[in-house]
C-alpha cells in the first residue's frame, strides 16, 4: 500500500493525556507513526510536540484535520500540518556575497534540500548568472533610502505569487522593515555572519581580529522587528589562532555560514523549528 507523508506539529499548556489524545486520533485513521518528538518547557509550563506518519494511500489533509478536531479544541493547541509529499518552495534575496547562495543551490542539487527556489531576488546584479544558469527566476529589486517601501512591496508580491514556504536572506545586506518583518514573521530566516551576540555591524571578522578573538562563528535566525535578535535556529563556531590574517577569517566564516544556513533551512522545511516565544524548539 502506498503512503502520503505528513508531518504534525502542536504546541499547548502542558497537562495529562495530550500524546494518547493525538495518537489514539491517529490509529484510527490508520496512520503509521514513523517519528516522534516531544518537549515540555518546563519554565512556561508549555508542551511541544511533532510527529511525523504516514497516512493510507488517498487521505487528503482535510480529513487528518477534521479527526484531529476534537484533541486540538480540547486542549487549546496550537497546530500546522505540512504535507511533505508536497515540495517546498524557498524564495531567497542575496546581494553581492554568493556563497551562501550556491551553498543552497547545492544542497538543493543533491537532494539533500528537498525543495525547489522558485525565484531569487536581489538589490544587485552580481548574482544574476548564477540564476540562469540554474533556470531560476532573477529580481532585480534596486532599493534607496526613499524606494525600500516600494521595494518590499514588490518583494511581498514576489513572495505571495510564487507560494513560498521560506524567504531566506542569504548574505542580504539590506535591513527589513518592521513591516515586512512582522508580516513574514516565522517564514523569514537570515544567516549572521557572526556568533551571536557578540560583534554586530559591519565588518564582525575584522572586530573579531581587533580583539584576538579564539573562535569565530555564525547565526541562523529567524527575522524579528527587532535587528539580530530573533529566534535562534542554529549555529556554529570553529577556533582560529593569532597567526590568521582578517582574510583568513572571512574564509572560515564563509564556509561556516554557508553550513549553518543551509541546516537552518532543511530543518525549517522538515517542521523541525518550533517558535517558543524569543526562543526556538529544534527537533534535531
Amino acid at each position: 500500500m502506498s503512503s502520503a507523508n505528513f508531518v504534525l506539529t502542536l504546541s499547548c499548556n502542558d497537562r495529562p493525556g495530550i500524546v494518547a489524545a493525538v495518537t489514539t486520533e491517529l490509529a484510527a485513521l490508520n496512520a503509521n507513526i514513523a517519528e516522534s518528538n516531544q518537549f515540555w518547557d518546563k519554565e512556561t509550563g508549555r508542551f511541544f510536540m511533532r510527529l511525523a506518519f504516514t497516512a493510507p494511500d488517498g487521505m487528503g489533509r482535510d480529513r487528518i484535520e477534521k479527526a484531529l478536531r476534537s484533541p486540538i479544541e480540547r486542549f487549546d493547541m496550537k497546530t500546522a500540518l505540512s504535507d511533505e509529499s508536497r515540495r517546498k518552495q524557498i524564495v531567497v534575496l542575496v546581494s553581492k556575497f554568493d556563497h551562501t547562495l550556491l551553498h543552497l543551490l547545492y544542497q538543493i542539487r543533491v537532494n539533500w534540500l528537498d525543495a525547489d527556489v522558485a525565484a531569487i531576488i536581489s538589490n544587485h546584479v552580481d548574482a544574476q548568472k548564477i540564476a540562469e544558469d540554474a533556470g531560476i527566476p532573477y529580481h532585480y529589486l534596486p532599493v534607496t533610502k526613499d524606494t525600500k517601501a516600494e521595494q518590499e512591496a514588490q518583494v511581498l508580491e514576489i513572495v505571495k505569487s510564487t507560494g513560498a514556504d521560506l524567504v531566506v536572506l542569504a548574505r542580504y545586506m539590506q535591513v527589513l522593515s518592521d513591516n515586512l518583518s512582522t508580516r513574514l514573521y516565522g517564514q523569514v530566516i537570515n544567516i549572521h555572519h557572526s556568533f551571536l551576540p557578540s560583534f554586530k555591524g559591519a565588518r564582525p571578522y575584522h572586530q573579531a581580529h581587533e580583539r584576538g578573538v579564539k573562535i569565530i562563528g555564525a547565526t541562523a535566525h529567524y527575522v524579528t522587528p527587532d535587528l539580530d535578535e530573533g529566534p535562534i535556529i542554529e549555529q556554529e563556531t570553529a577556533r582560529v589562532t593569532h597567526a590568521m590574517s582578517p582574510d583568513d577569517l572571512v574564509a572560515a566564516g564563509r564556509d561556516i555560514e554557508s553550513r549553518v544556513l543551509a541546516r537552518a533551512v532543511k530543518l525549517h522545511l522538515e517542521s523541525r523549528v518550533m517558535l517558543n516565544g524569543k526562543k526556538t524548539v529544534v527537533f534535531g
